[in-house]
């Protein structure tokens, strides 16, 4: 039997990874190893496509539309043309792995959905991205399958969007085997990054569904709390007790969540809430908001907090400090983390392509 040939977007890869990029990076990573499959990845830039190469796994085919982004979405809102095996050849599969499904003359479509904060929010969205509500919507009607992070974005895309569940397929995100032998920040890191002996850890860019004002509220109202470090892209230093570190290298990501007290996620929405299972992962305590897809990730391994309650949240973030998980506790925290595997995820997506070819 001939190998099922894959076409993902690999844009994502390209520039610092946030959580798409990760997403994609591991998917991509995993599919290449699988057998039965022929992966390749495309990139949708005018100029830069090339370094596609240098980050794709051993082996695996690079390709670019030399495009930009912006126009090929104004493209395929009126039409799905230009198709991209016009420039990256044929296939069987066409993975949109960031929300959007490029065009394809003969490939069945499949498309990540990782969220749907945009379409509750769209005032929120920048500039660049006014269209992606419809583009989205779209790209769902033309999808023969959509892969989703939790069973709770699986919910909304049915709802939101009026895809019939036996068009999703829940494909959960993996937590790399590193996290798991994970160590707080030497001293090197510690003072090159400004970090203080003990502190507690957001991670993740800026924005208004992260919801960093109410963690910032509950953590100025209590001065007992360590400092705060604000680790990802387009954080400013809020106070004198408010650490930014900017983005950070995976290594260092690692060692710093390891290195935290309490690993805190106040979002007002979530697809996944991935940095949860990374703090288990390394035996840090986890404090997040009491919604959908954190509560289904995790798995009554975390303390919830009602969205906004100021006061619940400075409680929990008390009480994690002041009662250490016993080993018992910790041991069962990593356990759930194990259980995602980016193995796991890839094997559903696979499931997913297949599928596709039958719908």
């Amino acid at each position: 039997m001939a190998d099922l040939r894959v076409l993902i977007d690999g844009t994502p890869l390209l520039g610092a990874r946030t959580g798409v990029g990760r997403y994609t990076a591991a998917l991509a990573e995993e599919l290449a190893a699988a057998a039965g499959v022929s992966m390749r990845a495309v990139a949708f830039t005018l100029r830069g496509w090339r370094a596609l190469r240098r980050v794709l796994p051993h082996g695996s085919q690079a390709r670019g539309m030399p495009v930009p982004a912006r126009l090929l979405r104004k493209a395929w809102l009126r039409a799905p043309f230009p198709p991209v095996e016009l420039f990256a050849g044929l296939a069987d599969i066409v993975h949109g792995t960031n929300f959007v499904l490029p065009a394809a003359l003969r490939a069945r479509g499949v498309l990540t959905i990782h969220d749907l904060a945009f379409l509750d929010a769209p005032d929120e969205l920048p500039p660049s991205d006014a269209t992606l509500p419809e583009l989205v919507a779209i790209s769902a009607r033309r999808a023969r399958m959509i892969c989703v992070p939790t069973q709770a974005v699986a919910d909304r895309v049915t709802e939101r969007l009026a895809v019939p569940a036996e068009r999703i397929a829940v494909t959960p995100l993996g937590v790399d085997l590193a996290w798991f032998t994970a160590r707080p920040p030497n001293d090197a890191l510690t003072e090159r990054l400004g970090l203080p002996s003990e502190y507690l850890l957001f991670v993740g860019g800026a924005g208004p569904r992260k919801a960093l004002h109410w963690l910032l509220d509950a953590h100025a109202a209590t001065p007992s709390l360590p400092p705060l470090v604000l680790a990802g892209p387009g954080h400013e230093t809020a106070s004198a007790r408010v650490l930014s570190t900017g983005y950070l290298s995976e290594v260092d990501l690692r060692a710093v969540v390891a290195g935290a007290s309490a690993l805190v996620l106040p979002s007002r929405d979530e697809g996944f809430g991935l940095p949860v299972l990374e703090a288990m992962a390394c035996d840090v305590p986890v404090v997040c908001t009491d919604v959908p897809a954190l509560r289904e990730v995790a798995g009554g391994h975390a303390t919830l907090v009602p969205y906004e309650d100021t006061e619940a949240m400075a409680t929990a973030l008390t009480a994690a400090l002041e009662n250490p998980p016993s080993p018992a506790t910790l041991a069962t925290r990593r356990t759930h983390a194990a259980s995602h595997t980016w193995r796991r995820c890839a094997e559903l997506t696979i499931a997913a392509y297949r599928k596709a070819l039958t719908n």
